[in-house]
């Protein structure tokens, strides 16, 4: 039986990287990602080449069951080698995959939450053609027609990431009309992040069946309405067996240039979103507390009443890239505990 395996990959589009897929049909089951063919692509038309020398490689690193043709047909991701079996310029999940392998007995753990925002046509999904909705306030987790958009969108996606056997551990409204969020996680920091452009590949794929699009500009709407973000939770052993540990993790993103370091990779247009406002931390400026969503790093009340837990960087942007951000804070929190003896 032919099988159909919808290659995807991830651009070298700047400042933010776009999603590609193309099918190809396989002769029959293929027994796990390692056993799937490389497969050549044209460079020249994904900013990863040049016109003479167009062809890039395509080499699967993660599969799972395709929900949107269903039976035995797969989504395949892909990272991008050059013809000498290199990993190109675009593909940051080597750089991921290399700290994450050097921090592995640490067990790093993390959950990141996407939030998103619906657009139909020009405008965000519930916002009246030529004016605005009312403030912001009663969308958040909300219920009804008058204050939820898109619902019948993120059911779909839902079901076809759960379908597909992806890590998602929730979904919700979020602030803003037609803006919502999926989790994904609690993963290591590559499975976290091959799921998470899984689950984004999917988003835009449901969404183009409901004839709206979704988009994870960090600041869709401009002026008094929440931008978009993707908060990621992380924890090593050591911190989700103590106190001291978590401190030193938000101590050590603290440090001299780090948070800039941290921040610029963030996604871009963060400083749009980081204002200090719409519960934002300054983006030139590094704070840390307890249950504050309004500092650049939140321990959650839970974790300081339990001594122990996870932190939650509330920086990255809703268009960051998962590889980069999960390998900054691998190497960063993981490099100071290994320092300071908490692993």
């Amino acid at each position: 039986m032919s099988i159909k395996a919808e290659y995807i990959w991830i651009d070298g589009t700047e400042p933010t990287a776009k999603l590609r897929s193309k099918t190809r049909i396989l002769a029959g089951a293929v027994d796990g990602v390692a056993a799937l063919p490389l497969w050549g692509f044209d460079g020249s038309s994904t900013n990863q080449a040049e016109g003479h020398a167009s062809d890039r490689v395509l080499r699967p690193v993660f599969s799972c069951p395709d929900p949107v043709r269903g039976g035995e047909h797969l989504l395949v991701l892909c990272e991008v080698l050059n013809t000498d079996m290199t990993p190109h310029s675009s593909n940051t999940r080597a750089a991921l995959a290399e700290v994450a392998g050097r921090f592995a007995a640490q067990e790093p753990v993390f959950g990141i939450e996407q939030e998103y925002t619906f657009f139909d046509g020009e405008r965000p999904l519930g916002f009246p053609a030529g004016g605005f909705p009312a403030p912001q306030g009663g969308y958040y987790c909300g219920v009804g027609a008058d204050e939820i958009f898109g619902r019948d969108v993120v059911e779909a996606h839902l079901e076809n990431c759960l379908a597909a056997g992806l890590g998602i551990s929730g979904i919700n409204a979020e602030v803003m009309p037609g803006q919502w969020e999926f989790q994904v996680g609690p993963l290591s920091p590559l499975e976290v992040s091959d799921q998470l452009w899984v689950a984004r590949w999917l988003l835009y794929r449901t969404a183009e069946d409901f004839k709206v699009s979704a988009t994870l500009d960090p600041k869709p709407v401009k002026g008094d309405w929440n931008g978009a973000g993707a908060h990621t939770n992380f924890s090593t052993r050591a911190m989700r067996e103590g106190y001291e540990a978590i401190i030193t993790a938000c101590e050590a993103l603290g440090e001299g240039s780090k948070p800039l370091d941290h921040v610029k990779n963030y996604g871009a247009g963060i400083d749009d979103r980081l204002t200090g406002l719409h519960e934002t931390a300054p983006w030139n400026e590094y704070s840390y507390g307890v249950s504050d969503r309004g500092a650049s790093v939140r321990i959650p009340w839970q974790v300081e009443q339990d001594g122990k837990g996870y932190i939650e960087d509330r920086r990255p942007n809703a268009n960051v890239d998962p590889y980069v951000v999960t390998r900054l804070l691998v190497d960063t929190c993981c490099t100071a505990l290994e320092k300071a003896g908490q692993v």
